[in-house]
């Protein structure tokens, strides 16, 4: 389920929080049918929130009672009433990492399951997709813009569907997500919603700047917004809103994408205008599990579970959330895995431009399948192999003899000559590099594991701290595997090669 282009959370106070506001007509470069369509539409609009029982004042929600929210039915009940077959599963309480917002829902095993039961099977009249959102003849064009993602076609549609209040046949789904504040079930809201303060919780991390990158490709997609409503006009004629970006401040926007990041389902095997769905039963209320297979899976006229371990009656069905880093699974999702396989960090080297051989070394490069600036992938576990791997491409970049460089030209496979002297400049060169990152970090990996033994610690800062622990683990891996192979060289006395034209490491 490892998402491309991927929470404020999509919740009742941050929604309501903001008046609904009626706007100008279309400016007059718009066709004249579409402004006159649209001047229709505004005068059927009003300028409340359309669902008095969430209303926000000021920024606290007026929260619906227990009793209140029971008469009006829950999800699974309301999935029942429009065609959800019987299944295997319940929706439980967990409570919050925050004692001010209500327990969020979770799916658990009702009876004791096998290996190979189908815990649920969602139909597809219950499935959100771009295929029941915009009509297969709109997606190819609107896609091939490159402007936005199915993430943010999703979200559009549900915070329109969201303004329609209880008239929304996906009201009790809305709810749900509200509920869940754009939160998986593991751990905390996406730090694309944290504040800058808490961002510094990830100094150092390459996480930090990936989060920063991802929220401004969300306001380029905010930006491109309009362009659905006017592709898909008959959808949205449904609406007595305005054009998006005067129906939704920004904020609202990304409050909504992020939620639909966090609980949206890549199915496989399904045409372009299914393959990213809105499942009920799904994410986020199964718990996401890095070792398991479990998969929600595309079925004739459904979309089921199928479990890959045993259940006792009450235990918390857990999925796949796909071969992702922790760094994905922080950002798209809000929790770090301790122990995930998948874990990785990058190390990007890159051939000196500068160099009078750079053209020749970018040939021998692109002769063995790495590039002038090439990506390598440090895999847990795996730090000793991935130092190996980066070795041949940094002594390329250290050759700066001609002579040398002809004969490397000349032979076969990433075959450089290794002298001590340029070893051991190298060598070093990766040691400072893994110094250089580790130092970036403000706090060291003993305190980190100090940090974390305390149970009173900020949610937020908890699992930013398990992510950027786990990543100095890895490169103090990587540090140690260098300092080994220096340790490994005959001569220790030999001094490292001057080298002016040496690759560059970030």
């Amino acid at each position: 389920m490892e998402l491309s282009r991927l929470s404020i959370p999509f919740s009742d106070e941050h929604f309501f929080s903001h008046p609904i506001r009626c706007s100008p007509s279309l400016p007059s470069f718009f066709p004249l049918s579409l402004r006159n369509n649209h001047r229709a539409l505004r005068r059927r609009s009003y300028c409340s929130a359309s669902n008095p029982e969430t209303l926000v004042a000021g920024t606290k929600t007026v929260v619906v009672s227990g009793k209140k929210e029971d008469e009006q039915g829950d999800l699974k009940s309301w999935m029942h009433k429009h065609g959800l077959p019987p299944c295997k599963v319940v929706l439980k309480d967990r409570p919050s990492h925050d004692n001010t917002h209500k327990p969020i829902h979770y799916v658990a095993a009702s009876e004791d399951l096998q290996v190979g039961d189908v815990a649920f099977s969602v139909p597809n009249s219950l499935v959100v997709t771009l295929e029941r959102v915009l009509g297969n003849e709109t997606i190819a064009e609107l896609l091939t813009t490159n402007k936005l993602s199915e993430l943010a076609c999703l979200a559009l549609y549900l915070m329109y569907e969201k303004k329609q209040g209880k008239k929304s046949f996906w009201y009790p789904y809305i709810r749900e997500l509200d509920r869940q504040r754009g939160r998986g079930q593991l751990a905390v809201e996406s730090p694309l919603l944290w504040s800058e303060s808490e961002l510094a919780y990830l100094t150092g991390s390459p996480t930090k700047a990936d989060v920063l990158q991802r929220s401004e490709g969300i306001k380029r997609e905010y930006n491109e917004l309009d362009t659905v409503w006017f592709m898909a006009g008959s959808l949205f004629q449904q609406y007595p809103y305005d054009i998006p970006t005067e129906a939704f401040p920004y904020e609202i926007f990304k409050q909504a994408f992020v939620a639909v990041q966090s609980c949206v389902v890549h199915l496989q095997k399904v045409s372009l205008a299914r393959r990213f769905a809105l499942v009920p039963l799904g994410p986020p209320l199964l718990t996401y599990g890095s070792k398991c297979k479990a998969m929600l899976t595309a079925v004739d006229d459904a979309v089921e579970l199928v479990v890959d371990r045993p259940y006792k009656a009450g235990d918390p069905i857990v999925v796949w959330c796909g071969p992702q880093p922790n760094s994905k699974l922080l950002i798209n999702y809000g929790f770090v895995d301790e122990d995930n396989s998948n874990d990785r960090l990058v190390v990007e080297a890159a051939l000196n431009t500068e160099d009078p051989q750079y053209q020749d070394k970018r040939l021998v490069a692109q002769r063995n399948g790495k590039l002038s600036i090439q990506v390598f992938h440090v895999n847990v576990a795996k730090e000793r192999e991935a130092v190996l791997d980066m070795l041949p491409y940094l002594r390329l970049g250290f050759v700066s003899d001609p002579s040398e460089m002809q004969s490397v030209i000349s032979s076969q496979g990433p075959v450089c000559p290794i002298s001590p002297c340029m070893e051991r400049a190298v060598l070093d060169q990766l040691a400072d590099y893994f110094n250089t990152r580790l130092a970036g970090y403000p706090t060291t990996l003993a305190e980190d594991e100090s940090m974390l033994t305390d149970g009173n610690l900020n949610p937020k800062k908890r699992v930013a701290t398990q992510l950027v622990r786990l990543e100095k683990k890895m490169l103090h891996a990587c540090l140690q595997a260098t300092i080994d192979f220096i340790n490994q060289l005959p001569d220790h006395t030999v001094s490292p090669c001057p080298a002016p034209y040496a690759p560059i490491l970030k």
